[in-house]
């Protein structure tokens, strides 16, 4: 496909697929706040025998170039567990990064569209990944933070060529900054110790050398969110094969004291909370690559040289135990166990703009505030 003299070409050999991963790394070379993924990462996660998605997913990956100059990239996804749930007919668009020049995002939006449409899709949407534990979402405010591992960092440019080009948002989600320290906010604390009394719940005690038994959790956590995040719009449920494979792959990375998980009477968990300590000073130094010392400063982020910042990735609670107090609960045992480790800030995951019920517990920290917007964008194809 060419438009106005852009070529987009879909890639289809593994040394195209590393130039596709690299590409967001070279256009963000000088960027102080972008945070590059690992090469390795994203070649393994568009390759399917190493990607359990693709058991539900169909994608394909495309390079934009210009006069033998690659210019911009994007991956096609089609996700037809999602689609099937909701009842659309939707083509995801992801990994979208591309030069100022609307004719290269023009181009690589039209070749989605196009390779959605052969397979009977009518909407266009994105950036999203095969799932939401992919990055997902395009920043349009906070251009001047630092991204974290798990979000989308993109230059202010990008949500303008979305507008131009037809797209309008359809999901907008914020980030937060909470300040942690020793003090727990009165609020938090009463409803904490109110609910575990009334609720007959209690808190999962870890033995930090029994990795047998944080892996049985974390397999259980991802059930739970699997439970908990059903209702929202676009969310592909984790298969049994997905679950394994993101434990094998992140539960070394976790502090154990980030995690907290809140059980019933019967020892089954009814809420929980992940975070983690952020490696993105780390990530960029790395610059995409684990070797030759990319594995060193990612060692010492998550072992000896800890940030003061963690990156949330979760909270879940079961459907039953909703509006009952319970994530008072975890921020609690979480501000308890963050500041005597020594972290002073949480990044919040991106929150739905109108989730206000989550909301709500980040102004009881003083000082906290929102520091990034960002939004998915759709069009009828």
């Amino acid at each position: 496909m060419s438009v106005g003299g852009i070529s987009v070409v879909p890639v289809k050999t593994r040394r195209e697929l590393r130039r596709f991963a690299r590409f967001n790394i070279r256009l963000y070379k000088d960027n102080p706040y972008a945070v590059p993924e690992l090469i390795g990462d994203t070649v393994k996660t568009f390759t399917p025998s190493a990607n359990a998605a693709f058991d539900f997913c169909e994608a394909q990956t495309f390079i934009a170039l210009q006069e033998g100059k690659m210019v911009g990239r994007v991956a096609a996804i089609l996700n037809r567990k999602a689609n099937e749930t909701w009842g659309v007919r939707t083509v995801r668009f992801g990994w979208i990064d591309f030069i100022d020049d609307i004719r290269v995002s023009e181009a690589l939006l039209d070749a989605v569209s196009a390779w959605g449409k052969e397979r009977g899709m009518d909407r266009l949407e994105g950036p999203f990944g095969f799932t939401d534990f992919d990055p997902e979402g395009m920043l349009t405010e906070g251009f001047d933070r630092i991204g974290t591992m798990a979000t989308i960092y993109n230059y202010p440019y990008y949500p303008q060529h979305m507008e131009r080009l037809g797209l309008k948002p359809s999901a907008v989600w914020v980030e937060w900054m909470i300040r942690f320290d020793s003090i727990i906010p009165p609020k938090i604390d009463r409803i904490s110790k109110i609910v575990l009394e009334r609720k007959n719940l209690h808190l999962a005690r870890f033995d930090h050398s029994k990795h047998k038994e944080a892996r049985i959790y974390a397999i259980k956590l991802f059930e739970l969110v699997n439970e908990c995040y059903k209702p929202l719009y676009g969310y592909s449920a984790f298969s049994d094969k997905q679950i394994r494979n993101f434990v094998d792959r992140y539960l070394f990375m976790l502090d154990k004291r980030l995690a907290v998980i809140v059980l019933d009477a019967d020892n089954e968990i009814v809420a929980a909370t992940l975070t983690m300590t952020s490696i993105a000073k780390a990530l960029q130094k790395a610059k995409g690559r684990l070797f030759p010392l990319g594995w060193w400063h990612l060692l010492k982020a998550l072992k000896w040289k800890r940030s003061d910042v963690m990156e949330s990735l979760f909270i879940a609670v079961k459907p039953e135990y909703r509006n009952q107090g319970l994530t008072a609960v975890m921020l609690k045992e979480l501000n308890i166990n963050a500041s005597g480790a020594g972290y002073r800030f949480a990044e919040s995951n991106p929150n739905l703009e109108d989730n206000k019920k989550i909301q709500d517990h980040w102004v009881y920290y003083e000082g906290s505030e929102i520091i990034k917007r960002r939004a998915v964008f759709y069009k009828n194809i």
